[in-house]
Order: C-alpha cells, then structure tokens, then sequence
C-alpha cells in the first residue's frame, strides 16, 4: 500500500510535455472581429492560476475592448499589430515585443490594418475567469494612421526598389538594380520564377512580412503561379513555424486580391 500511494504521488510531480497541435483555418470567433485563430496553449493546474494561448489575426483583425482581473502579458510572435487602452493612443508591435497589461485597464488588441500579427497571451484566472468582454473595436477606431507609418502594398520590381531606396540613398538604388535584378536574377542557372519562390521561402522563414508584399507581387510577375506561392506558404509551416506561415498566408491574401 505504501508503495501504491509513493508512486500515485510520484506521478503527480512530474514534468510532461504536450506537443503543440496544429492550427486550424482561422474563422468568426466571439468576441473579436475579423478572422482569427485562438488555440489554447496550456491550461490553469493548482495552484497555479496561469493559462496560455497562441491567437492569430489576420490583417485588419482584432479583440473586442475587455478587461483582465489579474492582467495579461501579451509576447508577439510575428507580423505587425496595434494594442490600445481606453483614452490612449493605439501603440504598434511587433515581433518580439513583450507587452504587459494592468488589471483591469479596458483594451483591445489585433492585427494591423496592412499585415497579420500572432501573439501568445499568458493570463491568471480569478475564481476561474480571467476575461471580462466589451463592446466591439469599431473600424474608425482601428483604422488610425499611426505617425511615421509607411505601409507599401503596391507590387515591386527594380522600379519599385528605386523608389523605395533612391530618396536616401541614390547608389544603393543603383546597386541593388543593378546586382540584384540585373546579375543576380540574370544569372542562367536558375530562372527568375525559381529564383523568386526561393526568395519568398527565405521571407517566410524570416517573418518579413512587409518585404514578403512586395516580392510575393514580384514572383506572380516571374511567372510564379498564385496556387505555386500557397504551396509553398503550406510547405514552410512545418519548417518555419504555424505563426510564421499564418502571417504569410495573411500577406498573400492582400497580394492576391490586388488587380
């Protein structure tokens, strides 16, 4: 009996570790507005009163205003997002980014209106809730042009890397033309197609997602097939990571959708 009851106790105070199930296609969820995906990530086990989750937003997508009894930690994982409280300005945030929430404080949280953002939000519950929702984030409230914010969606060539380039600095404009679109893409062993999905494989990875804009635009002028560059975003989940890709499948909608 006494080794029974060791070994039931034993098998209480050991580390376990639960693999990460793959997301599903993100869809309406309650409580926010737009397209997202939340999968919970861990649950509360007493005595602790910490719960986590990976949620992402497709662009334009975003919580309801809510509070937090105990707060909320909130860490970007990828894309570019905005997080606001009542009466405050809307912050922007990006990958990396670590951002602490009060108790209490009634803020919203999402996507940027151009771009995809995941985070993971680690909260505590009290008497087994850790979330009070609000009213909606209507769109003159998400939609604020933030200061100093450039946002290009246009497609991009060499013509487009000048102008992006050549107001700063004209040689460089020059260079980048005249190396990575002119030597570079013209050299015979691989075509510019090939050499285009090898380039927007290398932004996925990355999480560039305002780079992955424009060279996604470049690669369907390469030859690069919409149904090619999608593959190749479903491929890259396994390697570069679920947030990674959703930020890019959210990149590729907006470049797509584009005349």
């Amino acid at each position: 009996m006494s080794l029974a009851l060791a070994g039931s106790a034993a098998a209480e105070d050991i580390i376990v570790v639960s693999p990460i199930r793959p997301p599903q296609a993100p869809a309406a969820t309650p409580n926010f507005t737009g397209r997202v995906q939340v999968q919970r990530l861990f649950g509360a086990v007493e005595p602790s009163r910490v719960t986590g989750g990976l949620v992402i937003f497709e662009a334009g997508a975003r919580t309801h205003w809510h509070t937090h009894a105990l707060g909320q930690t909130l860490i970007v994982t990828a894309g570019v997002g905005r997080v606001q409280q009542w009466g405050g300005p809307i912050q922007e945030i990006k990958p990396g980014d670590t951002v602490r929430i009060p108790a209490n404080v009634k803020h919203w949280h999402g996507a940027s209106p151009n771009s995809s953002m995941s985070h993971v939000a680690i909260g505590e519950q009290l008497d087994g809730k850790s979330v009070e929702w609000l009213e909606k984030v209507d769109d003159a409230q998400f939609n604020v042009a933030l200061p100093n914010q450039s946002a290009p969606t246009a497609s991009a060539g060499p013509s487009r890397a000048r102008q992006l380039v050549g107001s700063v600095a004209p040689k460089l404009a020059q260079l980048t033309d005249d190396v990575l679109f002119g030597d570079v893409w013209a050299r015979p062993q691989l075509s510019k197609r090939d050499r285009s999905i090898a380039t927007v494989s290398a932004l996925i990875t990355m999480n560039r997602p305002e780079q992955l804009r424009s060279h996604l635009a470049l690669a369907k002028q390469n030859g690069a097939t919409e149904e090619e560059l999608s593959e190749v975003i479903t491929h890259l989940a396994f390697y570069a990571g679920w947030p990674s890709a959703m930020s890019a499948a959210g990149v590729a909608k907006e470049v797509f959708q584009q005349p």
